[in-house]
C-alpha cells in the first residue's frame, strides 16, 4: 500500500509538470495568435487537472486505508497482550486453588489463631508464679545460647526488663 501511495505521488508530480507546461504552451500560442491551438492546450490542461483531482481522492483513500491497517495491527497486538495476561491470571488463580482455596486457607488460618488463643489462655490461667519464673529463666538461657556476645553486660549499663545471668 505504501508503494502504491508513493507511485500516486510521483504521478501527481508528473501531472503538475504537464499542467504547467500546457499553460506555458497556451500562453505562447495566444502570443502568436493561434487561438484554436491555445484552446486545445487549455483543454488538455483541464483534463490533467481532473486527473490530478481524482488522484488526490485515491491518495486520500489509500492513506486512510493504510492508517486503518496500521491501527488494526496495533489492536491485534493489544488483544494478544490481553489474551496472554488472562492466561497467566487463570494459571495463578488455579495455583491458588481458586476462590474456594483462598476461603479455605483463610478459615484454616483463623482456626489456627483461635486454637493458639485457647492454648495461651489455658496456659496463662493455670501457671503459677513459680512456673512463670521457670519459663522466663528458660527464655533467658535460650537467648544466651543464641547470642554469645551478650554474655557480659557492664554494671553501669541499664538492665533490660528481662534479667540476664552472667557466667563466671
Amino acid at each position: 500500500m505504501k508503494l502504491q501511495r508513493d507511485k500516486l505521488r510521483q504521478y501527481q508530480k508528473r501531472i503538475t509538470v504537464l499542467t504547467t507546461r500546457e499553460t506555458a504552451i497556451a500562453r505562447d500560442l495566444i502570443a502568436r495568435g493561434d487561438k484554436p491551438r491555445a484552446l486545445l492546450a487549455l483543454r488538455r490542461k483541464k483534463y490533467q487537472e481532473t486527473l490530478l483531482t481524482r488522484t488526490d481522492a485515491q491518495l486520500s483513500t489509500l492513506e486512510q486505508l493504510t492508517q486503518d491497517v496500521e491501527f488494526a495491527l496495533v489492536q491485534k497486538d493489544v488483544l494478544y497482550g490481553i489474551e496472554q495476561g488472562t492466561k497467566v491470571l487463570k494459571e495463578i488463580q488455579q495455583e491458588m486453588g481458586g476462590l474456594e482455596g483462598v476461603e479455605r486457607l483463610l478459615e484454616e488460618t483463623e482456626e489456627a489463631r483461635a486454637y493458639q488463643r485457647e492454648v495461651s489462655e489455658m496456659l496463662g490461667g493455670r501457671m503459677s508464679n513459680q512456673d512463670e519464673d521457670e519459663v522466663e529463666d528458660e527464655l533467658d538461657a535460650l537467648e544466651q545460647e543464641a547470642s554469645p556476645f551478650i554474655s557480659y553486660v557492664p554494671s553501669w549499663m541499664p538492665t533490660p526488663a528481662l534479667s540476664l545471668k552472667f557466667h563466671s
